[in-house]
């Protein structure tokens, strides 16, 4: 098992907190509750409540299961309590007002904690929870280039040894899946969006790949059914002369990288393979950009300018349902700060990680277009997920 080393739960805590004074300079208390920021902070995943106030040592009260948070975390203060009462009790007056996870906290779970607590003001700490993960330390940064072998190895290896004419997405994603697992992958894909659920990624033939999105990205999936709108289809069957589309994250000890690949069993049309290279350029674009100092905002703006509106049409998505950005922080879930894109004018710091996934679709044919996982580093950015650019060829 590997635990999170105490000295680094606790430069990540200090980074917290001062990511507070910043933000929130009127700061008096925190609770962070989310099960992925929960272990960020303390190395464990427990059902419980991580208390953090100004000028005090953060504790975790645990409801279940204590003795779990004990044996897997570092962190220093656990508490066991059977009910939010207990917390109460022990700290005694936390102020009027808390800073938590609005985006994440149900209305319901908050009213049941507060009636112990009387807060009458309830503030966000996202933006700080945000901005302090999305600089990655250098045990964070260890495991990626991990996740990022990985899945290098998974796309441009092991998926060209096992498409096979006629079998279909849901078998090539179980496949990948297994094969995937058996190297280290931990098997789920966790986005922070709200209510948006993804498993593996997105396997998909042809104009599958085109199919209308239930979330924020470029590529679309049929998936197993209406009641889970991911994965690939058990119906569709891989034919001669045929895209295959592969958008997938590969996530190691919680962290995860993002990399897509299009292959062609066989040959397609020439459109394919010249709208792929302007991909592959808008990429190469985006990636010279991408240095300590640099605005999101302002390469998303310098990049686009440069895609005319024909090849606009069908990028980053379908119709009115395109989305506006061409990359995205990575880490402890795929969907993280930064974005590339409108509205995100903080300067990119060393240690930022990037997803960059410039993508276009082709009626008729499917998706065409690359990602690759970035870290930012003072002398630009290195590509942890392997760096083939090409469709490859079946």
């Amino acid at each position: 098992m590997n635990r999170i080393p105490a000295d680094e739960l606790k430069v990540r805590m200090a980074n917290f907190t001062a990511g507070m004074d910043a933000l929130c300079p009127d700061w008096e208390t925190a609770m962070i509750v989310s099960k992925v920021n929960l272990y960020y902070f303390t190395g464990t995943q427990q059902n419980g409540i991580l208390l953090i106030r100004r000028g005090k040592d953060a504790v975790f009260y645990v409801r279940r299961s204590f003795y779990r948070a004990e044996h897997e975390s570092d962190f220093g203060n656990i508490v066991k309590i059977n009910s939010f009462k207990d917390i109460a009790a022990a700290v005694g007056n936390c102020g009027s007002r808390v800073h938590m996870e609005k985006e994440f906290v149900p209305l319901a779970y908050f009213e049941r904690v507060n009636k112990y607590f009387n807060f009458t003001e309830v503030l966000s700490c996202d933006l700080a929870l945000s901005v302090t993960r999305s600089v990655k330390t250098k045990y964070e940064l260890n495991i990626m280039r991990v996740a990022g072998k990985l899945h290098g190895k998974t796309l441009t290896e092991f998926v060209p040894s096992v498409v096979r004419k006629g079998m279909s997405e849901k078998e090539l994603g179980s496949e990948i899946l297994k094969y995937m697992m058996d190297n280290g992958h931990q098997g789920i894909a966790r986005l922070s969006m709200f209510n948006t659920e993804m498993f593996l990624g997105q396997v998909c033939f042809g104009d599958n790949s085109m199919y209308f999105n239930t979330f924020d990205g470029p590529g679309g999936v049929l998936g197993i059914s209406p009641a889970a709108p991911f994965f690939g289809n058990a119906d569709r069957l891989l034919a001669d002369n045929e895209l295959i589309f592969i958008d997938i994250g590969c996530g190691i000890d919680g962290y995860y990288t993002d990399k897509t690949q299009v292959y062609s069993l066989g040959t397609l049309p020439d459109i394919a393979y010249e709208y792929h290279d302007r991909c592959v350029k808008i990429l190469e674009d985006t990636v010279s950009r991408l240095k300590p100092g640099a605005i999101p905002s302002n390469i998303y703006e310098e990049v686009m300018s440069g895609i005319d509106e024909n090849f606009l049409e069908y990028f980053m998505g379908v119709k009115d349902e395109r989305v506006k950005f061409l990359g995205h922080g990575i880490g402890l879930v795929i969907d993280e700060y930064p974005v590339i894109a409108k509205g995100f004018d903080a300067p990119i710091q060393e240690n930022n990680v990037f997803a960059v996934e410039p993508k276009r679709g082709i009626p008729g044919i499917g998706l065409v277009g690359l990602e690759n996982t970035y870290i930012v580093t003072s002398e630009g950015a290195e590509c942890i997920t392997g760096c083939t650019k090409p469709i490859i060829r079946l």
